[in-house]
């Protein structure tokens, strides 16, 4: 039976305490009827004894203590889902945005669901295809991975993001492929950009998008990526789909569990945020991969700005731990004008190498990867000591690979955000580019794949003895 309070003992900030409740479970679903009629949700935090923390999603200005009720509904917080969502777009309280019609759910689920049970796990080996040589080449999206991008301040990440939401797809294979775009905390203008972008696309026919805006409450935030991954769950699970969930700032949803954090007068963690930052992304991030015996699967792609370009600060720091890998943008790239500035170097895909090879994207994959790897860190390396010692100290080879350098930055990475390249393409872009060395120096590559792949044309080292 679902009882109604009139016993509202505190408002702080987004929090609210209620007394002499019983009955209340954690997360359950709240209504607070305000002293004007008004309806806001939120949602139970914390029990001690006859005492119940809730927060309000809505925020709790104007709330009169005498005259204001709540009602604990005995549900979490749910999302009706149907396939209808897809081409859809959703506040970050999963309510339609787009002024179309309600959806007509099959079923409602609870937006907390739970992280996959490492023995229901099905190992990631699928080649994601999004037509961005540096990742697709370098640091491949496997389906069922949790690949983050970690940005800065100022930096085209939302121009990525959308170029991936448009381009991903899952290569030889007539499964359907959606695309779930979670927006939290962002400004009005990004979500206008994607929302233009999607539209003038064609990518929204096979998006569910959740937009939470900057403006809108902070503890909204926490809500939203959980509503997006639900989403995507069903659509995976149930319906047997290839789902890559995008979910940007990510940043913004740690800074609200820190605001709900201080209100609770917790003690803080590193650089103020909780000590369970840790486990709490871990719900959220753990939530992606493949079921044995399921066809469908969830792949995420979190980006988060760090702060100050701060690879230690606790959320890129946390973010690694728990995900395979990470993309990380240059800021000397983008001041270049390299678009997308992705940093190949320290960017990492931890399960690039079960989606990549032949019957997957193309036998010589894994061999040009790790010569492109190895030719332009020593490619930068000498273009460095061209700086400190001119480049008339510089050894013949060492000025190869200061052009190799070059020509990568400004043909492989420098490809815009409107290019859809695919393996192929990318592939024999690599070998055009190794074509320019020595044959002696493609240590990495057997002869048989030199033999087969590598350009025809003036000998490398015809050039190195010029």
């Amino acid at each position: 039976m679902i009882k109604e309070y009139k016993t509202i003992g505190e408002v702080v900030g987004p929090l609210m305490a209620v007394d002499r409740v019983s009955g209340v479970k954690y997360e359950e679903l709240i209504e607070v009827r305000l002293q004007n009629g008004e309806i806001r949700q939120g949602q139970v935090l914390e029990i001690q004894e006859d005492k119940a923390l809730v927060q309000i999603f809505e925020g709790t200005g104007g709330i009169n203590l005498r005259e204001s009720s709540v009602r604990f509904l005995g549900h979490p917080l749910e999302l009706g889902v149907s396939e209808e969502m897809i081409g859809r777009v959703f506040d970050g309280l999963g309510r339609v945005k787009d002024g179309g019609s309600e959806i007509i759910a099959e079923k409602r689920m609870d937006i907390n669901g739970e992280v996959i049970n490492p023995m229901a796990r099905d190992y990631p080996d699928e080649f994601i295809q999004t037509g961005i040589s540096s990742i697709d080449h370098l640091n491949t999206l496997v389906r069922g991975q949790k690949l983050p991008i970690f940005s800065g301040s100022g930096l085209p990440h939302k121009e990525l993001a959308s170029q991936i939401a448009r381009q991903a797809q899952v290569l030889d294979t007539e499964d359907d492929f959606a695309v779930v775009f979670a927006g939290i905390g962002i400004t009005f203008e990004e979500a206008e950009y994607f929302m233009e972008d999607f539209r003038q696309t064609g990518a929204i026919d096979r998006s569910v998008v959740f937009m939470n805006l900057a403006n809108d409450p902070a503890i909204e935030r926490i809500a939203t990526p959980r509503m997006a991954l639900t989403a995507a769950e069903y659509l995976a699970y149930e319906k047997g789909m290839h789902v890559l969930v995008i979910m940007t700032d990510m940043t913004n949803y740690c800074e609200a569990l820190r605001e709900i954090s201080a209100a609770r007068r917790e003690v803080p963690g590193r650089r103020g945020y909780p000590g369970y930052l840790y486990t709490n992304l871990s719900t959220l991030y753990e939530r992606a991969g493949r079921l044995r015996g399921v066809k469908g699967s969830v792949t995420q792609i979190p980006i988060l700005t760090m702060p100050e370009d701060d690879k230690t600060h606790p959320i890129p720091d946390l973010t690694g731990y728990i995900t395979e890998g990470q993309i990380i943008l240059s800021r000397e790239l983008y001041k270049n004008g390299i678009q997308p500035p992705i940093d190949v170097l320290p960017s990492l895909s931890r399960l690039k190498d079960k989606g990549t090879g032949e019957g997957k994207t193309r036998k010589d994959h894994a061999s040009t990867m790790n010569q492109l790897f190895s030719a332009y860190a020593q490619g930068k390396q000498a273009k460095e000591l061209a700086v400190v010692l001119g480049e008339s100290a510089l050894s013949d080879v060492d000025k190869i690979y200061a052009k190799f350098a070059e020509r990568f930055e400004n043909e492989y990475l420098d490809q815009g955000y409107q290019t859809n390249r695919s393996i192929e393409e990318t592939l024999d872009l690599g070998w055009d580019l190794l074509a320019m060395l020595p044959k002696v120096e493609l240590k990495r590559i057997s002869d048989a794949l030199l033999e087969a792949f590598l350009p025809q044309g003036e000998d490398a080292d015809e050039q190195t003895n010029r």
